[in-house]
């Protein structure tokens, strides 16, 4: 592909530009411009990694499971007046083109002379066009449509065929098989992959449960049964939850929790534990704490961050100068003001996320991890952020803080743009700036701040599209967009954007049913549709509100313990007023 500026690109796999002699043959040529080098990147690996599945395999003659070697070029030809040797004999070996469609693809001339080059040579043979950016009247190159030809299209936009449907269109396309095949093959992976996760939690169960076994009955070895249990502690903690948590099977962590808890009861006295399994303990406890909020249990949860609370305070008056001490406790600090903030108990959040500000200063002051010092001071002015801006408290404190906790989290992405955790919490700080502009009417700059935090989610989709957190979160900033065009005056296009929304929940239910947030999202979500509606379909709007109280019933009747939801209906019995439903 042809670049209008400079680029070094590290390829870590595909054709090198400087192989022509090489009479390879290449199962397709990606075509694209250097705005969409990124892009192009990331799907030739996904390309040359993907496997067909068997039952598909074997109806391509001679080709086997592996799509083959996709040539996506690496040279900076930019003040080239024609398409170089190597172009031309690239595009000579390829069996398909991929064409990735953006405003910057169809405004690019190389673009448009790869393609009328690869129509002369290969006339029978496909041409996709992906669809990565823009709309298709803005982003499709006009030579594809050339001579009444049609070129295979996938749309890749969230709104379209989405990332998932959209690479196996394109796999599909250049492997000449059908797309049906593909696409129940595809459902049938993903299964299995819960299936393995889930069973690697309940083998991680067992394991502990012997280990556990083995440290009581086998006093002179109890030290190294510990350190050995203790590490899968640190494996359920951290990569195990992750895995979880992407698939949706939170319920199995359960368990696993339980099971870790009920190893550190069998040690004997908690005093005797050496000060890293203590803190190891804490981090269960905010485990199990979060669990518990996320289920609507609040009381419970509010119990186990005050026991972790009171455990990372006496291991921080020890070693008041350890940066992993002052991180725990700045995570207890965090976590018992979060759930006061749940029952909206404002004296006792403000406390607490005061002194998390407090533990994250010392932690920039003597942490040598400066991304994670950095980012926990975003955290704790973005709390700050959360607290003014409930209630309208005072909104422009609410928009200094997010401000601050954005330039802090900025800092730590730079330092570490590899840590996802980091790109996640300048989302949520983006989201909730947008949130005080909007309340201080500045729709424009509310707009801006959440197109920069979709911005942000969208690319991490991209990169997991799998992962059950990040697609819950991807609806955040749509509903936050429907909010704003609502108080814009533009209900049409709020109704455009809960659309998408909705749809999105309702498949992220289904994969986990007992998730509460995700329903109270997807009650929260007809209920806007349902405000948007009565400005222009009183029919609509009723049954959107009819849905509303559906979805809000179930979570009553199967959570009758959690977080009350008057609110929920009073606005509900209002909205109903005024269009007439009762």
């Amino acid at each position: 592909m042809l670049h209008e500026s400079q680029r070094i690109d590290a390829m870590p796999r595909g054709e090198d530009i400087s192989v022509a002699s090489d009479r390879r043959r290449f199962a397709a040529f990606i075509s694209y411009s250097h705005a969409d080098a990124d892009f192009a990147a990331n799907l030739q690996r996904k390309l040359e990694r993907y496997r067909l599945p068997k039952q598909v395999a074997h109806t391509r003659a001679g080709n086997g499971a592996h799509i083959g070697q996709i040539f996506r070029d690496r040279e900076d030809l930019a003040a080239a007046s024609s398409l170089s040797e190597a172009i031309r004999d690239a595009l000579s070996r390829a069996e398909a083109l991929i064409v990735l469609c953006s405003p910057d693809a169809k405004a690019s001339q190389w673009v448009s002379e790869e393609i009328r080059l690869f129509r002369s040579l290969h006339p029978k043979r496909p041409v996709l066009a992906a669809l990565v950016r823009g709309e298709p009247a803005e982003a499709f190159p006009e030579v594809l449509s050339e001579g009444g030809l049609e070129p295979l299209a996938a749309d890749l936009r969230k709104e379209g065929d989405g990332p998932s449907l959209g690479f196996l269109k394109i796999v599909a396309g250049i492997a000449g098989v059908p797309l049906d095949s593909l696409v129940q093959r595809d459902a049938q992976r993903r299964l299995r992959r819960v299936t393995w996760i889930t069973l690697g939690a309940l083998a991680a169960m067992l394991i502990m449960g012997v280990m556990t076994f083995f440290a009581i009955s086998a006093r002179n070895e109890a030290a190294r049964q510990r350190e050995s249990a203790e590490e899968l502690v640190e494996y359920m903690l951290t990569d195990l939850r992750d895995e979880l948590k992407g698939v949706g099977r939170l319920d199995v962590m359960d368990d696993v929790n339980q099971r870790a808890m009920e190893h550190y009861a069998r040690q004997g006295d908690l005093g005797s534990l050496p000060p890293d399994s203590l803190e190891r303990r804490t981090r269960i406890l905010h485990a199990m704490g979060e669990d518990d909020g996320r289920s609507g249990n609040l009381a419970a949860a509010l119990a186990k961050f005050r026991e972790a609370h009171r455990a990372t305070e006496a291991l921080l008056r020890k070693e008041p100068e350890n940066p992993d001490r002052i991180f725990a406790h700045a995570q207890s600090e965090y976590w018992v003001g979060q759930a006061a903030w749940q029952i909206r108990d404002r004296a006792t959040t403000e406390r607490h996320w005061q002194g998390y500000v407090t533990e994250a200063r010392k932690l920039l002051e003597l942490d040598p991890d400066k991304a994670r010092a950095n980012l926990e001071m975003g955290y704790a002015l973005g709390n700050l952020c959360d607290f003014y801006l409930r209630d309208n408290f005072d909104i422009k404190k609410a928009i200094d803080f997010c401000r601050r906790s954005i330039s802090f989290e900025q800092t730590a992405l730079r330092i570490a743009p590899e840590r996802t955790e980091i790109s996640i919490a300048l989302a949520n700080r983006f989201g909730w700036l947008a949130d005080a502009l909007l309340v201080d009417k500045a729709h424009g700059e509310a707009r801006k701040a959440r197109l920069s935090e979709q911005s942000i989610i969208d690319a991490l989709v991209a990169k997991d599209p799998r992962n059950f957190e990040l697609r819950f979160r991807q609806t955040w900033p749509s509903f936050g967009l429907a909010t704003i065009e609502m108080d814009w005056g533009n209900p049409r296009l709020a109704v455009s954007e809960t659309t998408r929304i909705v749809g999105t929940l309702r498949s992220l239910v289904t994969e986990e049913p007992n998730n509460v947030e995700v329903k109270r999202a997807l009650a929260r979500s007809h209920y806007m549709r349902a405000k948007a509606l009565a400005e222009f379909d009183l029919a609509k709007a009723r049954a959107e509100l009819s849905e509303t109280r559906k979805i809000i019933v179930e979570i009553e009747r199967a959570y009758p313990q959690g977080e009350a939801l008057a609110g929920f209906w009073k606005a509900i019995s209002e909205l109903e007023q005024r269009v007439g439903n009762r």
